[in-house]
Formats: C-alpha cells, sequence, structure tokens
C-alpha cells in the first residue's frame, strides 16, 4: 500500500464505509475520464477487490483504488463528504493538480 497519493477525510470515511457495506464491496476506487465542463471528470465506484496495475491506499480503515494514468491526475488529492442541507451536499475531492473546476465541482481543467 502507497501512502499519500491521496488522502481521506473522517467524514469521508464514514460515509464510503455505509456505502460499501450496502453495496458488499471492500474498496473505493477513484479515477478520472475525459468528459464534463472542464475537460476531466471525477469518479467513484465501490469494488471487491484491487485490479491489476493499482495503486492501494489505506486510511481511516477505507482501501482507495487508483488506477495507473488516473494517479498523475490525482497524486495529492484529499476525498471529503460535505453533509447534506438544503443545497445539497455530498463528495467533493480537493485538488492540487486542478487549474481550475466547474461550478459543480465534478470536473476540472488540468495544470
Amino acid at each position: 500500500m502507497e501512502p499519500n497519493l491521496v488522502s481521506i477525510t473522517k467524514k469521508a470515511a464514514i460515509k464510503i464505509k455505509e456505502i460499501m457495506e450496502q453495496e458488499g464491496d471492500n474498496c473505493l476506487r477513484i479515477f478520472v475520464r475525459g468528459g464534463g465542463c472542464s475537460g476531466l471528470q471525477y469518479g467513484l465506484k465501490t469494488e471487491k477487490e484491487p485490479g491489476n496495475g493499482d495503486k492501494v491506499i489505506e486510511e481511516h480503515g477505507v482501501k482507495v483504488l487508483i488506477d495507473p494514468i488516473s494517479i498523475r491526475y490525482l497524486s495529492g488529492a484529499e476525498i471529503d463528504f460535505e453533509n447534506e442541507n438544503l443545497m445539497g451536499g455530498g463528495f467533493k475531492i480537493n485538488n492540487p493538480n486542478a487549474k481550475g473546476t466547474c461550478g459543480c465541482g465534478q470536473s476540472f481543467d488540468p495544470k
């Protein structure tokens, strides 16, 4: 397991564990793909186990999987969870590799 590629806040870890329990999975995959308003889009999904070549980070009892291509866009990022309010909420990715983000926070323009 490799530390410090991506970090997870305690609030995010609690929510991720709830979702994984419902889904019956053991890991959270964070990835980047083309799309969204700013060129690249974040993705999160649960999985049972790491894939070939994945980096595995464990923090607050959550295993995070990152594929080799996504690592260069996500190194140093933090996954947080904002409690829902009247304006919504959910997972937020604070990414030092983003030059700009769209209003929804789901896509970004890399540096």
